[in-house]
């Protein structure tokens, strides 16, 4: 055993080691949450890794995503991420894929074992969440983290047992529509928090989500460890 994972071996034993080694997860969204969700499959041996994200490092995700630095400004999220992984275990194998996820974006599913959507537009949750289950792949998805300050706070249970969460909401309403009855969703029950002050806005219009660092970062520490433990069961 390489000594870069001897202590994951020493946890999850040697034939789980293995197991992950040959494993393939997709995370889609590589920001506040899903960088720390790849950076957490990555150092726990994981495979092969699929990135999903369209967007480049901006200063404003300076102070919650891991991938953000004064050097990495201006690359795109998944370039970044991918090195990273290289540096954490150079027999990783990451394909980057830097597109806006939409329903007519060619997706390789059946490559995958797993799926973690860190995405934060409905249309395209509800795309990876329809076509996870048509494909009989696990996935879990992340709901919103914006506007909460308690990591304590996050937790991992089915979509409909969801509350105080604007995104889970909407997303319970949607699939309903589409006659899913079942998902697991990494959530808050914290209330959310009014922002004093938002002059960054979207391309909407509508003030973008306040947020720091603690609630996404463990959101996609707790979506990589949902999908480890559910690889080696």
């Amino acid at each position: 055993m390489e000594e870069r994972f001897i202590r994951n071996e020493a946890l999850i034993g040697k034939n789980n080691t293995q197991l992950l080694k040959g494993c393939t997860v997709a995370v889609f969204g590589i920001g506040g949450v899903g960088s720390y969700a790849v950076e957490a499959l990555a150092r726990s041996g994981i495979g092969r890794l699929y990135l999903y994200d369209n967007d480049t490092v901006a200063p404003s995700n300076l102070n919650r995503q891991l991938i953000a630095l004064e050097n990495t400004i201006g690359l795109y999220k998944t370039a970044v991420s991918a090195k990273r992984c290289r540096q954490i275990n150079p027999d990783i194998e990451v394909v980057e894929n830097t597109v806006f996820v939409t329903p007519e974006t060619e997706i390789p599913f059946d490559s995958f074992d797993f799926i973690i959507d860190a995405v934060d537009n409905v249309t395209a949750k509800l795309y990876l969440i329809t076509s996870a289950q048509e494909h009989k792949i696990p996935i879990i998805s992340v709901m919103g983290t914006g506007n909460k300050l308690d990591p304590t706070k996050i937790k991992v249970s089915d979509i409909y047992e969801t509350r105080e969460c604007p995104l889970a909401r909407v997303m319970r309403t949607e699939l309903k529509k589409r006659g899913i009855k079942k998902l697991s969703v990494v959530w808050s029950d914290e209330r959310p928090i009014k922002a004093f002050d938002n002059t960054e806005k979207r391309n909407t219009g509508r003030p973008t989500p306040s947020s720091m660092t603690f609630v996404p970062a463990t959101a996609g520490i707790t979506a990589a460890a949902f999908a480890v433990k559910k690889l080696i069961k």
